[in-house]
């Protein structure tokens, strides 16, 4: 969540994951800015025993995480509110994702959905969604492939996993939700997206045990094991969705 190198999270329970991330945590001597409404998420391959997680290797030249692994995502834009979808989010994730935020609605529990879902696009060419018989229209310019492929977002397929804010006098600050969804919801796969000019330089699939050993930020750690607690209850969204946040100097883990 920084710019400069961070201590692993290393390992530990649930109950000290809050400490853990404290941990890893540097000098913030930045102006204090408003964190920026940004989604990630993050693709499950279930198809063997084992689940394996998508993540991407950040070229090296960005000034943002350079180098290191993440989950696709970014900010939320203002279109994403606008794009019309094949299925709703569930009704419990849109209600968690209401909560402590100004002005909650429906539409803006989407768009933090719908942004990560074109984010991943953006940078993998993976593309969620179901086909759509009707033509698309009107949508935003980075939502043309969708309309283009015919291919409309299905939110119902999306699990809130977390949130996490970035503290306070950090160079770059986001207020992050983090889903999760089933690759069999990927309905189309562009190329030319990941490679050496482009903001992933590749990306893999790795058991959570083996990806919690790459060069990832303290919160990917964090989220990862969120991640496993949720895969252990059959991916209910009746599990605890958490929030990460900064008080004092050190994080706070307050279920939402």
């Amino acid at each position: 969540m920084g710019d400069d190198p961070e201590p692993m999270v290393g390992r530990g329970s649930v109950d000290d994951r809050a400490e853990r991330l404290t941990r890893t945590m540097r000098v913030q001597t930045s102006p204090n800015l408003r964190p920026r409404d940004s989604a990630t998420l993050i693709l499950i391959d279930r198809s063997e025993k084992v689940p394996k997680v998508l993540l991407g290797r950040r070229h090296e030249r960005h000034r943002f995480l350079p180098g290191k692994f993440v989950f696709p995502g970014g900010r939320v834009e203002n279109g994403d509110r606008l794009i019309p979808t094949a299925a709703p989010l569930h009704a419990r994730d849109s209600e968690l994702l209401m909560r402590r935020v100004k002005r909650p609605s429906i539409a803006k529990a989407a768009a933090f959905a719908l942004a990560a879902i074109r984010e991943t696009y953006e940078e993998t060419g993976l593309m969620l969604g179901v086909p759509s018989a009707r033509p698309i229209a009107d949508l935003p310019e980075a939502w043309q492939p969708f309309a283009k492929a015919g291919i409309v977002p299905d939110l119902s397929v999306m699990h809130f996993i977390g949130r996490a804010i970035t503290p306070p006098k950090r160079p770059r600050r986001f207020d992050s939700r983090f889903f999760a969804a089933d690759f069999t919801a990927v309905a189309r796969q562009d190329e030319g997206f990941v490679g050496a000019d482009a903001e992933l330089v590749e990306v893999v699939w790795m058991p959570i045990a083996e990806a919690q050993r790459l060069d990832i930020p303290g919160i990917t750690a964090i989220v990862l094991e969120e991640l496993q607690d949720r895969i252990a209850t059959g991916m209910s969204h009746d599990h605890p969705a958490p929030l990460y946040r900064m008080l004092h100097k050190r994080f706070l883990r307050e279920v939402l």
